[in-house]
Parts: structure tokens; C-alpha cells; sequence
């Protein structure tokens, strides 16, 4: 596997990627689509904001996306491509992430998480830290989880 910056051309790939990586909770299509404006990764983000990419066997199998403020990161976008889960690409962009953050200066990753993820994230160190409204759906709460780095 090879974690790499994105090409601007790849934007529109990645941010599918996100919405089948999405659709793996088993999500109906008009929440994802009332996700699709969060999802979408625009191309002045690619200077504003840490992102990577994973390849494996020359395709793109995931994206991650932080957003450093002082001492805090916050996870953006952590995406599986559905058939590449299990081989470790998480594991890889969760640790990019954490290196990323740690060599921008944060001290703490905060991560909104959808539920069905909070355990892959407690197995990589994050704990609970409260609950935070979702920012594609009205009054759906989400699990905040924090790492201190």
C-alpha cells in the first residue's frame, strides 16, 4: 500500500469513495445524498488542508482529511473503499493522520464519527468525549471521540 498526496483530478473519485464508504452502514439513498455537500472534497482543500490518499495494487482505496486549529486537529474524512476493508488501509490513514497532526503541532485529534465506526476508533485510542450535532442531518447527534496526542 503507498500513501500519497491526491491530484487534483481525482477529486470527484475520491469524494464517490466517500459516499460508497458511507453506504457500508447500510444508509438509504436519500441520507446519503443529504450527506453528498459534506462529503465532497472541493479543490481549494487540497491547499487549505492536510489530505492523503491510499493506493493498493495501483487504485485508490481510501482517503483521510484533517483540519488543524492550534493544538487541535480534527478529523475530517477517514474513507474505506468497501472492498479494501479489512487489509489495513485504515490502520494506515488513521496513522498518517495522527503523524500529520502530531507534526502540525496538535496535541489533540477530535474525531465526529458515525456510529457504526466508534469502535475502530476506540481500537486506534480515541475515547468517547460527548455527543455533537451531525452536519449534513437535522437533529441526528453524533459520538465525539478524542486522541491526546
Amino acid at each position: 500500500m503507498r500513501l500519497r498526496r491526491p491530484e487534483p483530478h481525482e477529486l470527484p473519485l475520491l469524494s464517490a469513495l466517500c459516499l460508497r464508504s458511507k453506504a457500508v452502514w447500510g444508509y438509504d439513498e436519500a441520507f446519503l445524498e443529504a450527506c453528498r455537500a459534506e462529503l465532497t472534497i472541493h479543490a481549494e482543500e487540497l491547499e487549505s488542508t492536510p489530505l492523503c490518499v491510499a493506493e493498493h495494487n495501483g487504485a485508490i482505496v481510501g482517503v483521510a482529511q484533517i483540519v488543524v486549529d492550534g493544538a487541535v486537529a480534527d478529523l475530517q474524512k477517514l474513507f474505506i473503499e468497501p472492498s479494501a476493508i479489512g487489509l489495513g488501509v485504515g490502520r494506515s490513514l488513521f496513522a498518517w493522520v495522527i503523524s500529520t497532526a502530531k507534526d502540525l503541532g496538535a496535541r489533540h485529534l477530535t474525531i465526529d464519527a458515525d456510529p457504526g465506526a466508534v469502535g475502530f476508533y476506540k481500537r486506534m485510542g480515541a475515547a468517547e468525549h460527548g455527543l455533537v450535532p451531525s452536519g449534513s442531518i437535522p437533529g441526528r447527534m453524533l459520538p465525539r471521540l478524542q486522541i491526546d496526542l
